[in-house]
């Protein structure tokens, strides 16, 4: 009997069915929705209050920032340095970014792919050490007056490789490459690490995971014999001051969702803040420091209760409710799924807790998210996923061949609400199937009996994992 209930059974059929709770992702934050608006809904059971704080809070997630000076001074400060206007152009609606296209010539802006910077050793907290000339990301679009730090190029290498059945697959292997520099040469030693903008729903729900869970995660991998050793990140929190387990960004790099949000403004847009109060400029960065600023007379770029309100909004973004979950095919799936370990990394189910975390103020979370049972699929933790993967940059006590386990819900909607299925850390996959393809490291075992797989038993395990 697995986890969620089902018989993973020799031959191809199951004898299980899973209900409503299974179907509800979200617990009663579910809503169930598709379409190009499937990850934009707030928790089902917010009250009325808490509706219209989303609503606040969502305006100012979508609408552009601009530079300061200007008569609109709830949105003024943009830059000096960014990567985009708004949380919306990197997470459009909610969703997963994707690769910037150069097919035939084109030049398009990388929005939703960042490019986070570091050289060897660690600050005063324990995190990556940034480049010093362009710091610790790379911002490809400046303000009126002030120089942008360069461009970033993308191409990609073919991987060529088949299944035990004979079938052949190609998989895309990205290769980077930075120009126009602005500022001068990196240094010789910098290390960079693609990141795309994942989909932004149920972050609230992971935040509300009791950190106990996480770690209970770790110490039960490691009492097993087989192959798959996670581990948790530890990483400081600037909004409470203290080091936590981290749960967000694709190296389990951030602990709160508070954090999270303050630092994209900050490195994202430009955008000052309490906790992160002083524009991204390096000391080479002149022009940058000398720019116009959207703070005067008003402390910081974006105040508290703004800052907030996003915050409020992003946690009460409901997981939608699973698709076809009844289907025999996907339960053929699910069996699969578990039999050949993925649900040991990508866990099905959490109760989340039962009091308020993180305890700031304004208040940035919900109580509606407390006590529910969830199914994100996911650990949450660190795993060596080989070198086909790996960035070689550290970060607190992630290394350079390891990644967190990225939540596997609405994983299905993607196409709906993106129009692409661009999976992983940097957007290489083109689908669940090349996902699964590049794993390596811990996840060796796991991809290689999935290469084992008949053409009908990818179909299923694809299946199932687009029904999450």
């Amino acid at each position: 009997m697995g986890a969620l209930g089902f018989v993973a059974l020799a031959g191809p059929e199951v004898v299980a069915h899973p209900g409503e709770a299974e179907e509800k992702t979200g617990g009663d934050t579910t809503v169930f929705a598709t379409g190009r608006n499937a990850f934009s809904f707030p928790a089902a059971n917010l009250d009325d209050p808490e509706r219209t704080r989303f609503v606040i809070g969502n305006s100012f997630f979508k609408r552009n920032w601009v530079q300061a000076p200007a008569s609109t001074k709830a949105r003024d400060g943009l830059g000096p340095h960014f990567i985009a206007r708004s949380c919306a152009a990197c997470h459009m609606q909610d969703g997963r970014g994707a690769p910037p296209d150069f097919r035939k010539g084109l030049s398009e802006p990388p929005v939703a792919l960042l490019m986070r910077l570091s050289v060897p050793g660690t600050d005063r907290v324990g995190g990556p050490l940034p480049e010093p000339v362009y710091g610790d990301q790379f911002q490809n679009f400046a303000i009126r007056g002030v120089k942008s730090e360069g461009q970033i190029a993308l191409r990609y290498e073919n991987v060529a490789g088949r299944f035990a059945d004979g079938t052949r697959y190609t998989l895309q292997r990205p290769v980077y490459s930075f120009s126009k520099l602005n500022y001068g040469p990196m240094a010789k030693d910098a290390m960079f690490s693609p990141r795309i903008a994942p989909q932004v729903i149920g972050v609230g729900l992971l935040e509300a995971i009791p950190e106990a869970e996480i770690l209970r995660n770790a110490q039960e991998q490691a009492a097993t014999d087989g192959p798959i050793r996670g581990v948790a990140n530890r990483v400081y929190d600037v909004p409470s001051q203290q080091m936590l387990v981290g749960r967000f960004g694709w190296k389990a790099n951030v602990a709160t969702l508070a954090h999270q949000t303050a630092a994209a403004f900050s490195g994202d847009i430009g955008i000052t803040s309490r906790p992160f109060p002083e524009p991204t400029c390096t000391p080479r960065q002149t022009d940058c420091a000398a720019a116009p600023s959207g703070a005067d007379g008003r402390g910081h770029e974006i105040d508290d209760r703004t800052l907030a309100d996003v915050v409020f909004y992003q946690a009460t973004l409901a997981p939608p409710a699973r698709r076809n979950v009844n289907d025999a095919q996907v339960r053929v799936g699910q069996a699969l799924f578990a039999q050949v370990q993925c649900a040991t990394c990508h866990r099905p189910t959490y109760t989340t807790a039962r009091e308020l975390f993180p305890p700031l103020t304004p208040r940035v979370t919900s109580k509606a998210l407390f006590n529910q049972t969830i199914h994100p699929y996911t650990d949450l933790l660190l795993h060596d996923m080989g070198d086909g993967l790996a960035d070689g940059r550290p970060d607190f006590l992630a290394n350079g061949r390891q990644w967190r386990t990225p939540p596997l819900w609405g994983i299905g909607l993607i196409p709906d609400v993106n129009g692409h299925q661009r999976l992983l850390h940097d957007g290489r996959a083109r689908g669940v199937m090349e996902a699964i393809l590049w794993h390596d490291g811990e996840a060796r075992e796991s991809r290689d009996a999935v290469l084992q797989f008949n053409a009908a038993e990818r179909e299923a395990l694809v299946k199932f994992v687009e029904s999450l």
